[in-house]
């Protein structure tokens, strides 16, 4: 029974971990996404200025190519110089309709925000200089024109954005599927009443409280490809210390390997319950 746990234990880390080993740039990168407050119905591009020369394959050394988009523009951000001595990286998009600007694979980790209105030929450029503060950084910017004071230089401010509540959801709903998931698996193994139930679900709001706390951690600061790798590694912990935990103190309700089994399948059901749902619905796991 050990060799047989340990053999399926084995296969489902491997099963992950495989493809992260084959390709060693596989997975998403971290990135830096804007909404603009205030520009309904301009005309703008904007762009992140990088504190180095390059990152990834984005550097001031790249020509231009036709993908990049309107090549005047490219020009006009190319002559731009910067008086922090920030780095044009051949990155820009027109965020005109949208409204929103994002860099999704290899964001400078430190950087200034400029925008670049075509139509009057000026560009507005952030005094702070900001910084990604998770793996998907999320930002509002807030341009001020300075309307008592004409001529005053304009700015845009960012303000971090990034949507805890939803990951406060996320965790309590990932939290009360594994209780009822454990629960039944528990009803279908004999182990029943409310003492059992209350002990079940008690050791299990514990040890998830504690599993996807980290797992969120881990997203914010690593992404959900990280999560994927380590929902496995803690997976297995958590098993482990259920497995234990049931053996000592539900010995008097079945045998140490029915427990041992139970806390197999009840894992083994969450965890395939939970990858499913972090992969399919990444917007609520």
């Amino acid at each position: 029974m050990k060799k047989a746990i340990i053999m399926i234990l084995c296969v489902i880390t491997i099963s992950v971990m495989l493809p992260i080993s084959a390709r060693a740039d596989m997975g998403p990168k971290p990135s830096v996404t804007i909404d603009f407050d205030g520009l309904n119905g301009e005309m703008y591009y904007a762009t992140l200025l990088s504190s180095t020369q390059s990152t990834g394959p984005y550097s001031v050394w790249n020509d231009y190519v036709e993908y990049m988009g309107n090549y005047d523009v490219f020009l006009r951000f190319s002559e731009y110089s910067d008086t922090d001595g920030y780095y044009f990286l051949r990155f820009y998009q027109d965020c005109s309709e949208t409204n929103q600007f994002s860099w999704t694979y290899h964001p400078p980790q430190e950087f200034k925000m400029l925008l670049y209105f075509p139509e009057t030929d000026s560009f507005i450029v952030s005094n702070e200089i900001y910084e990604r503060y998770a793996f998907d950084s999320y930002f509002i910017a807030d341009i001020s024109r300075h309307d008592s004071d004409l001529t005053a230089q304009p700015d845009v401010r960012l303000s971090k954005s990034y949507d805890y509540s939803k990951e406060i959801i996320s965790l309590v709903v990932r939290i009360l599927l594994t209780i009822s998931i454990e629960l039944g698996i528990a009803w279908c193994f004999g182990l029943r009443g409310k003492r059992t139930f209350r002990f079940i679900t008690i050791t299990n709001i514990v040890t998830q409280v504690a599993l996807n706390l980290a797992l969120n951690i881990i997203n914010f600061h690593m992404g959900m490809f990280a999560f994927v790798m380590f929902y496995v590694l803690l997976e297995i912990a958590v098993f482990a210390i259920e497995a234990f935990i049931y053996a000592v103190r539900l010995r008097t309700q079945a045998s140490k390997r029915k427990l041992i089994v139970y806390a197999l399948s009840a894992n083994v059901a969450s965890f395939v319950l939970g990858l499913v749902l972090a992969l399919w619905i990444s917007g609520v796991f």
